[in-house]
């Protein structure tokens, strides 16, 4: 029978914000000013306190490529890819490899824009990516607002829902399946899965995660 394994990227298979580690990337090569991190990071404090609204988030921080060619966006992530292969941690690494070698199906579902998570999900080696998509104008360009549902809170089933459907299967048919995640606002998909694991997590899913007798992990602590 089918088994899945599924993870959040950021703070969870990765101790970081692939957004603001993209932030940084750019205004280190001088495309972005320092304003759009001041930006990114009051979006990360309303993400924390579960208020943010992650449609306006990419309108400001995808936005920013708008006018930049698609193929110029195409060699800085590349790039990226090349920047972020150290930051790898080795556990999350052997974690998700277990599971690959025991036949689980693997797959990232996360918030982050795709062609932002691509790079991580290549380093992974995870074969199916579940993102927030971002839409492109007539030229191509990224507009920076979301294609659909993002993949965030309660979308997440959905997202996961339909990835299964085309394979013919639901959460429901499927054998055992895991969800790593470290933010409460995991909660629906960690509740809805039946291995759910808590990765390093926020006091709220912390909390949540001890009362209901959830694995806790912190893989920086191995």
């Amino acid at each position: 029978m089918l088994q899945i394994a599924l993870f959040d990227l950021d703070h969870t298979l990765i101790p970081f914000d692939t957004g603001l580690a993209w932030t940084d990337f750019l205004i280190a090569r001088g495309v972005f000013d320092d304003a759009v991190r001041v930006t990114y990071l009051d979006h990360c404090r309303q993400y924390a306190a579960g208020t943010l609204d992650i449609r306006e988030m990419q309108r400001a921080n995808v936005g920013a490529l708008r006018e930049v060619p698609p193929a110029e966006v195409a060699r800085w992530i590349d790039d990226f890819r090349e920047h972020l292969r150290p930051r790898v941690p080795a556990a999350t690494r052997a974690l998700v490899d277990g599971h690959r070698a025991r036949g689980d199906l693997c797959a990232i579902v996360t918030a982050t824009p795709r062609f932002l998570a691509e790079p991580l999900a290549a380093l992974f080696e995870v074969p199916h990516l579940l993102a927030s998509e971002s839409a492109v104008d007539a030229r191509g360009h990224r507009t920076g607002e979301v294609e659909g549902e993002p993949c965030y809170r309660g979308h997440k089933i959905d997202h996961v829902q339909r990835w299964l459907a085309a394979q013919g299967h639901t959460l429901q048919t499927v054998g055992r399946s895991w969800f790593y995640s470290d933010s409460a606002n995991d909660l629906p998909l960690l509740q809805a899965v039946s291995d759910p694991v808590a990765v390093s997590p926020d006091a709220r899913l912390r909390a949540h995660a001890l009362a209901q007798g959830w694995p806790v992990i912190d893989p920086s602590a191995h």
